[in-house]
């Protein structure tokens, strides 16, 4: 069994270590882009039209806010969030730990189920999703089979994540969006949708997607105080990749709804796409699909074991538990044919939980624990802007638990 690079390891060169900061920056960015990403931000563009674009910047400021905090402080420290947790609070961390893994498990199924989505339209609707993503699942365990695991996870989350953007560009070229009203209405909104900005707030950096670019820095050994600048770098470049492709794929969907055409409701981007480019459009979609979706599974797979692990955990034991997670998510996946729809409202709820009960431990030690951080001075410009991230982010929490328990017992 190949072994990932154990966490704060010093030995790392510098071009390695180069490599592995830019991984973590696609893995956090790759994990949020996954096909609930990209049906949401089709459904909000025929929703807002142009509007949609101050939605996307209101949504990329508090990422920022929040994943500067995240990644300095888990930096800083050396430590995982669950590390932290206990640290502060014997059993939080493994609190903390059980709702990634929960929700992580469920979403990862979706996850898997768009990439056998993904290869159905790849095929032009010729392959079973079940056999596209069994095949997929069976790259992604390989990943973590390989010798060097860990250096090719950050090698095939960047390739992937340039494939994406290079092939959402071409699209929204070929679409001819209506820059010049979204450029307007990214500062004079004609109208403003709170529950979009939260819903694309939590949608990336919510669950275990906050810590997914964190958790794999400290591979990188850039951590402690004197990496701070760095780790900063890290966390605004992940988020702006992100928020790269976001903008990309609200282009191309915008050029073909501005030009009058209607979507297929059952599947609007796939739709969006055809009409786009033809029969070459919905492979490209296809394409963007499933990487959108394989790195997702790559990515809540490596951060949810994250949390069931610590520094002391080998390498070996990592590996196997990452293997099992994707074996049980596309067991359920094959068999169900579909990722059960109570266990998604479910594992919503727990999402609900996982940021502001994450984030205000982040915060506390920030705050509180300066022996957490090797006495680091944090800064308090970093810490104001957190907090008011983290009231955005309470409210976020409470509505995404509520009205998940409410869908549970209807």
């Amino acid at each position: 069994m190949a072994e990932l690079p154990p966490p704060q390891t010093k030995a790392l060169g510098s071009s390695s270590r180069r490599a592995a900061i830019l991984g973590a920056m696609f893995l956090m960015a790759t994990s949020a882009i996954g096909p609930g990403f990209i049906t949401q931000t089709t459904t909000f563009t025929v929703q807002l039209g142009a509007a949609f674009a101050f939605a996307i910047l209101a949504s990329i400021l508090v990422d920022i806010a929040v994943q500067l905090n995240v990644w300095r402080v888990i930096g800083v420290s050396g430590l995982r969030a669950n590390e932290l947790g206990n640290k502060v609070l014997p059993g939080i961390g493994w609190a903390l730990s059980a709702l990634v893994v929960l929700g992580g498990m469920v979403f990862n199924i979706g996850n898997v189920a768009g990439t056998g989505l993904g290869v159905k339209a790849m095929s032009v609707n010729q392959i079973d999703p079940r056999i596209g993503a069994a095949v997929s699942a069976a790259l992604a365990i390989v990943i973590f089979m390989v010798k060097r695991a860990g250096a090719i996870v950050d090698r095939i989350v960047v390739f992937l994540g340039v494939l994406m953007i290079l092939l959402t560009l071409y699209i929204a070229i070929t679409t001819n969006p209506p820059v010049g009203a979204v450029l307007v209405n990214t500062v004079l909104p004609e109208k403003v949708d709170f529950v979009v900005i939260t819903t694309l707030i939590g949608g990336t950096v919510g669950g275990y997607i906050t810590y997914a670019g964190a958790h794999r820095l400290l591979d990188s050994g850039t951590t402690g105080p004197e990496n701070a600048q760095n780790v900063s770098r890290s966390s605004i470049s992940g988020v702006i990749i992100t928020g790269i492709m976001r903008v990309l794929l609200f282009l191309a969907i915008l050029g073909v709804v501005a030009s009058g055409k209607t979507l297929d409701k059952a599947n609007p981007a796939a739709s969006a796409f055809e009409q786009a480019a033809g029969t070459a459009g919905l492979v490209i979609f296809g394409v963007i699909f499933w990487a959108a979706a394989v790195t997702s599974v790559i990515g809540a797979s490596y951060t949810s074991v994250s949390f069931l692990t610590t520094s002391k955990t080998s390498e070996r034991t990592r590996n196997l538990l990452t293997v099992g997670f994707i074996v049980i998510a596309t067991i359920v996946f094959v068999t169900a044919g579909a990722a059960p729809a109570q266990l998604l409202v479910f594992a919503g709820a727990f999402n609900g939980l996982i940021l502001p009960i994450g984030f205000t431990l982040i915060l506390w030690v920030a705050w509180k624990r300066r022996d957490l951080l090797a006495g680091y001075a944090y800064p308090a410009w970093l810490l104001i802007i957190g907090v008011l991230a983290w009231l955005l982010t309470l409210y976020l929490g409470y509505q995404t638990f509520t009205s998940n328990i409410l869908k549970l017992l209807a």
